[in-house]
């Protein structure tokens, strides 16, 4: 095997006096095998196992896009994860290239039939398309974009009714990867995929290019990315037709490794708020730099995280005020591929170019829809951002996280432990409260806290299992890296943050499954203490549960609201402070408390239940399903006489009145700048 190596990399006429056999084998070339690698030693199992497989394989009809799925089986998942590398499949691949190039080029073909001057100016066109790829993995969206042009390019020789040779060359197939292995791979799937087309044109047309010796693989660089000049790798000249594409990696914040945070600091250096962004889209800054001030185009697989919630602000106001506008887009998708422990990710697609296309395409499952408007969120809209808030933007009451503990769980008790201390010792009950965050509200479980606010330290600190408990406490908070945290060990007999109400209060889990349609809120009585992984609104008003429990505010919870994998966020700041709600008369207010209890009746109807099993989309009960359908109708009374046909219909009322409501916000402001002026002037 070594000095077949070495015969595949030299030519015929320098190999020398070398048995037939060897010198039978073709000059290879391409730096295929350029590196003396020396075979491995093999046991009589693992060469009959190489022998075996020449012998019952038809390795001319491997598909070169399989290494993708190879490579990704081969690198450990640990390896594989701190790359963020995810294999793609063809469908996920196809669904890139045909909006971003394929499909115009074919439309283009058809309507070129019949006209030999448009075919040749098709050919000669799509021979000098750039493909690039500046995250290429094993190659496999460059393997599949080749394989398109030249059965495209075949069709046009048809067309034209003469013969030619491919114009298309692998000179124009661009890419840059990390990993060395994979890097290696895509050259090679590059040569195999050639060398297949030329095989394809060979049977249609009875003669081809020669594919030996190989030429250059495509100018497929190892490096990184988000560190590279990528005009250096494809590089731009006036009247070339580029398309960006890939699937970068998906690291949100908390899995970036020193070196990636570092990238992140490069790339977005002098862009404010991008600590929070995933790394994908350091090749969306990339690319906006690389197509500015051409018509390239671009487009990207990519976590759904930078279409919701704290991301969108940092990423799409700065790319949207460069120019950039979005032509097409893939809603949520999940992953799904042949690979070995498949990606368990959603994932949506989003093309992008400082050129606006008249008609924009919105893919969502087996629809499509045509608008003139891609916003941030992947809606048919204008590009309105829905920017964090500190309050509310409508007249709501200010909602708020619950109170944190910071104790090491030594304030907190489970229902076994509760009941067994107030058997044990039952003063200390008095010193207990019930302690609800999500999972207690959602899933019906019962945990208690410690509350000693209100009573003298002298009427607790000598009670044995509370004292050992609030050493423990100092203990903890003594030694975290949080200075606020070891201030409060002082005082461990308090929470470090504590927020509750004296009255009865709203209680908002932080997140919910998206399988419900409405996040299951509850009401609370005033002697709970809500935790810090849910939120609340503290001595509300009963319509407040009403409009929070309606289909308006879960379609902007899913839209602006960010998502955890799939499940649904509700924080203050993104979703409730920013919601739009019109002001209403108190008969309308009315109306909605008594939606309220009528919700609230229903779910008492089934005290064996908890909101999870009522809420379950499946078993939901007909008496709370009518409840919540009265409810909506109630609600959208409130923005107009109509009810909403649709969740997009929705959508577009409430970005509208987001908006205005924006608009009368920053006027107000303005004007009351202005009467401040004139009083300190008078």
């Amino acid at each position: 095997l070594n000095r077949l190596f070495w015969v595949l990399k030299t030519p015929v006429d320098k190999r020398g006096d070398i048995p037939q056999f060897l010198n039978a084998f073709p000059y290879v070339n391409g730096g295929l095998f350029s590196e003396d690698i020396p075979c491995p030693k093999f046991t009589s199992k693992s060469r009959q196992l190489l022998i075996d497989s020449g012998d019952s394989n038809d390795w001319s009809a491997i598909n070169p896009d399989i290494f993708g799925s190879m490579f990704q089986a081969v690198i450990s998942p640990e390896h594989r994860g701190g790359l963020g590398a995810h294999y793609t499949s063809v469908p996920n691949i196809m669904k890139v290239i045909d909006p971003l190039f394929l499909n115009e080029l074919k439309e283009a073909f058809d309507d070129a039939i019949g006209n030999e001057k448009k075919l040749r100016e098709l050919l000669h066109r799509i021979s000098k398309i750039k493909l690039f790829d500046p995250a290429c993995g094993s190659g496999n969206f460059l393997i599949i974009a080749y394989k398109e042009l030249r059965r495209l390019e075949m069709q046009l020789l048809k067309e034209l009714g003469g013969f030619t040779f491919s114009g298309i060359h692998l000179n124009n197939f661009f890419g840059i990867e990390l990993d060395d292995f994979a890097h290696e791979i895509a050259k090679l799937s590059l040569w195999l995929a050639e060398h297949q087309m030329n095989v394809e044109f060979f049977n249609e047309f009875g003669r081809t290019n020669p594919t030996l010796p190989l030429q250059e693989a495509g100018q497929i660089v190892c490096g990184n990315a988000c560190r590279l000049d990528w005009e250096m790798v494809c590089p731009k000249n006036e009247g070339d037709e580029i398309y960006i594409m890939g699937n970068p990696p998906f690291l949100g914040k908390s899995m970036q490794s020193i070196s990636q945070k570092e990238d992140m600091s490069i790339v977005f250096k002098g862009v404010n708020g991008y600590g929070n962004l995933d790394y994908v889209t350091c090749w969306y800054k990339k690319s906006s730099d690389f197509m500015e001030d051409t018509p390239f185009q671009a487009a990207f697989v990519s976590t759904n995280s930078i279409s919701q919630g704290i991301a969108v602000p940092p990423l799409w106001s700065y790319l949207f005020n460069r120019g950039i506008v979005i032509n097409f887009a893939y809603t949520t998708f999940q992953w799904v591929n042949s690979a070995k422990q498949n990606a368990g990710v959603y994932c949506i697609i989003v093309g992008i170019s400082f050129v606006e296309r008249k008609i924009k395409q919105i893919f969502s499952g087996s629809s499509i829809i045509n608008t003139k408007s891609i916003n941030a969120y992947l809606l048919p809209s204008s590009n309105i951002i829905v920017e964090s808030r500190l309050k509310p933007l409508s007249s709501f009451p200010e909602m708020q996280v619950g109170s944190c503990p910071a104790d090491g769980g030594h304030l907190i008790l489970t229902e076994n432990e509760y009941q067994n201390l107030i058997l044990t010792n039952p003063v200390c009950s008095k010193f207990i409260r019930p302690y609800m965050g999500s999972d207690e509200l959602i899933k019906g479980k019962k945990r208690f806290c410690f509350w000693f606010k209100g009573y003298d330290k002298s009427l607790f600190i000598s009670i044995p299992e509370i004292k050992g408990r609030l050493e423990k406490v100092k203990s903890f908070r003594e030694q975290s890296t949080k200075i606020p945290t070891r201030k409060k060990a002082i005082t461990p007999y308090f929470f470090t943050e504590e927020r509750y109400s004296d009255g009865d209060f709203i209680l908002i889990p932080m997140v919910s499954s998206e399988k419900r349609k409405f996040v299951p809120i509850g009401f609370c009585k005033e002697d709970i203490i809500p935790s810090n992984l849910a939120s609340f609104i503290p001595n509300s008003s009963p319509y407040i549960f009403s409009i929070l429990n309606s289909s308006m505010v879960m379609t902007w919870v899913r839209t602006v609201g960010g998502k955890l994998e799939e499940r649904l966020r509700f924080s203050a700041s993104t979703v409730y402070n920013t919601f739009p709600f019109p002001s209403i008369s108190h008969q309308r207010a009315e109306e909605l408390t008594q939606c309220t209890f009528r919700i609230l009746e229903e779910r008492e109807k089934h005290p064996e239940k908890t909101l999870a099993q009522l809420y379950d989309p499946n078993k939901m009960p007909d008496g709370l399903r009518e409840a919540h359908r009265l409810n909506d109708e109630a609600v959208e009374r409130c923005y107009r006489s109509t009810p909403f046909n649709s969740d997009e219909e929705r959508l577009e009322y409430l970005f509208k009145l987001y908006e205005k409501m924006i608009q009368e916000e920053k006027e107000k402001g303005t004007l009351f700048e202005a009467e401040k002026k004139t009083r300190k002037k008078q």
